[in-house]
């Protein structure tokens, strides 16, 4: 079992297996999302259910701008440094400081 979350909110992350990458807006301790979700992952690469899950604003060249669902063991850190232009980041971070997104909060 992974409990200890690997990634923070507003790291920027790719994925191992499919060609996309995006920020995380939020972490699940363990898997809590539907189980015809998690059937829908192909097995050679459905994770493990009792780990960390991110939800990403996520971006790939088939598809500029949708959230993804992803456990901790097929993300891995994207240091490229480029910008996500995914519509919702200027509504939740403030801007990138040392290769992460700032969430915007009221402590601010």
């Amino acid at each position: 079992m992974i409990n200890k979350a690997k990634f923070e909110i507003g790291s920027i992350v790719k994925h191992k297996y499919f060609d996309f990458r995006g920020v995380i807006f939020d972490v699940d301790p363990e898997f809590n999302n539907t189980e015809e979700w998690y059937q829908s992952i192909p097995s050679q690469v459905r994770p493990r259910k009792d780990q960390p899950f991110y939800h990403l604003l996520a971006e790939a060249p088939s598809q500029p701008s949708y959230v993804a669902y992803v456990s901790q063991q097929n993300l891995l850190p994207d240091n490229s440094e480029d910008p996500l232009s995914h519509p919702l980041i200027e509504e939740m971070f403030k801007g990138i400081k040392n290769g992460k997104y700032v969430t915007r909060s009221k402590h601010n």
